[in-house]
């Protein structure tokens, strides 16, 4: 692998996964696009690890919080940290039962595809937009229950399929919910801590069983994902304050709409077929 795929890689994993555009869509589309070799789910699960490291440390205050409720729930104790644990718990469910089904019958392996990535783009950024521009804003994190965190965590689910954007989804079923933007957001990243840590853990303990090697790429492509993905989130976190999603709706439905003009026209590029 060059180092340029390398950069590129970085950029794409550390800045997308946390907009809500589909970090896992825009990771299968760079060899699409550019004609590079796949570079596969292990690599990408790697390269999730670091930024799955950019959310505990940014989030660390929280993160430490609902290790806090775990033991206030063992003690049978009822406060905001084991209030907080359950509902990222609860929201958890849904994708890891939906995932090891997908997993068990294969059936996720034919989910890397451009056509389904440009659908996915469309119809949940135009849904993105709808919660966002409609959806009431008068809901905090304190707010929050096991009924909106399985509905939550149940819209989270639907992130299995690429282009969906897992923190996207969470977000518009948040804003629909009436959960203000930013808590919105807050809530989404919590729960990516150990969805995302458990299908990292799964992909690369299934390679490691079978001795296939992490390459040095991949090892420094986490890395740099790593920084890069904590910078985005902080200025994301920043910036939902004074603008709404629209942008990144838009963004997803002009994606999409292209993707699909250069497939169904037959346009070659990269490996678009």
């Amino acid at each position: 692998m060059s180092f340029v795929q390398i950069i590129v890689l970085a950029l794409v994993q550390g800045i997308t996964e946390f907009l809500p555009i589909s970090s896992e869509g825009h990771n299968i589309l760079v060899p699409y696009l550019t004609g590079w070799p796949d570079q596969g789910k292990l690599f990408d699960a790697m390269t999730n690890f670091g930024t799955l490291g950019a959310l505990v440390v940014y989030f660390w205050r929280d993160v430490l919080s609902i290790l806090h409720g775990l033991v206030d729930a063992a003690r049978g104790q009822h406060s905001a940290s084991s209030r907080l644990m359950v509902n990222v718990a609860i929201a958890t469910v849904p994708i890891v039962i939906i995932g090891f089904i997908l997993e068990a019958t294969h059936l996720i392996d034919h989910f890397r595809s451009p056509t389904l990535i440009a659908i996915n783009a469309i119809v949940f950024g135009a849904l993105l937009y709808v919660c966002d521009a409609y959806g009431l804003a008068v809901r905090k994190m304190s707010d929050m229950n096991w009924k909106t965190s399985l509905i939550i965590g149940s819209a989270q689910a639907l992130a299995l399929s690429p282009g969906t954007s897992r923190s996207g989804i969470t977000m518009t079923a948040g804003r629909g919910l009436g959960f203000i933007r930013s808590e919105a957001a807050r809530f989404s990243f919590l729960c990516g801590i150990p969805a995302n840590a458990a299908a990292s853990f799964y992909v690369v303990g299934k390679a490691v069983a079978k001795h296939e090697p992490i390459s040095a790429a991949a090892i420094f492509c986490t890395i740099l994902t790593f920084f890069v993905a904590l910078g985005t989130i902080t200025i994301l976190m920043q910036l939902i304050r004074r603008i709404s999603f629209l942008p990144f709706a838009a963004y997803r439905i002009l994606l999409g709409a292209v993707l699909l003009g250069l497939i169904y026209s037959g346009t070659p590029l990269g490996a678009v077929n």
